[in-house]
């Protein structure tokens, strides 16, 4: 196999782990390489740090040196490398997929995630773009949004995900209105079925929100046991942490 072959392939693998984790023989179908040279490329990759087995013989996801690479592209290439650490000590606190996001418009726009060691894996949203009304993270980044934002947003048509989504603007507002008293958001089964998750505001060194960091799993077993208040305080810690962390860049 010449270098440039090499290259070529091992550049198809990471593209398609952008899209989400996948196991040595998807990975191989998707990107028509043989499991063994698939294998290779990602035992070389990984010892590169730029790909991450979730598990001995399991899945690969993107890695700590990919995701310091891509933030040098990124309008908030440092917010996404100051985050990954936070994010990887939430998804292990909470059990549960941890992310990070900041606002795009009228949309929140998902900048990394961390998935979970669980064998029930929620979607990966990186690289994604949704209605804030219907997140938590979107909640939160709207929130925090001037007067004139979100007056804005609240006089646009509010599509419906499920049952559950507020599409009142008034409703909406109140909603609003909370999440910046309690700091967080939390959202049930509000933009998929079976899908529950809460996030909480990055801020700046003046104290504006310029992120959101969250955590989100199967609504059978999240928060499940746990106090939601509790869970929630575990993502304001990793806001924080993100945020410290964001400033002593």
């Amino acid at each position: 196999m010449s270098g440039v072959q090499s290259i070529e392939r091992a550049f198809a693998i990471l593209r398609c782990l952008a899209g989400g984790p996948g196991g040595v023989t998807e990975l191989a179908e998707r990107v028509d390489l043989p499991k063994s040279t698939t294998s290779r490329l990602l035992s070389t990759l990984e010892g590169l740090g730029v790909v991450d087995q979730v598990e001995a013989g399991g899945r690969y996801s993107i890695g700590q040196g990919m995701v310091e690479i891509a933030a040098a592209a990124l309008p908030g290439r440092h917010l996404v490398a100051a985050a990954r650490p936070h994010l990887v000590e939430l998804m292990q606190t909470t059990g549960e997929a941890a992310g990070l996001s900041v606002a795009d418009g009228d949309d929140v726009h998902y900048l990394d995630q961390v998935d979970s060691e669980s064998q029930i894996q929620v979607h990966d949203w990186t690289g994604e773009r949704l209605p804030c009304h219907a997140t938590s993270s979107g909640l939160v980044l709207l929130a925090y949004s001037p007067q004139a934002v979100i007056a804005k947003y609240l006089a646009r048509p509010l599509v419906s995900f499920t049952s559950r989504t507020i599409t009142d603007p008034a409703r909406l507002a109140e909603r609003l209105e909370l999440v910046r008293h309690d700091g967080y958001a939390w959202i049930l089964e509000e933009f998929q079925d079976g899908a529950n998750s809460v996030a909480a505001p990055v801020r700046n060194r003046v104290g504006d929100v310029i992120a959101a960091v969250h955590a989100h799993g199967p609504a059978f077993r999240f928060p499940g046991d746990r106090s939601p208040v509790d869970v929630a305080a575990l993502v304001q810690q990793a806001a924080q942490r993100t945020q410290a962390a964001h400033d002593a860049v």
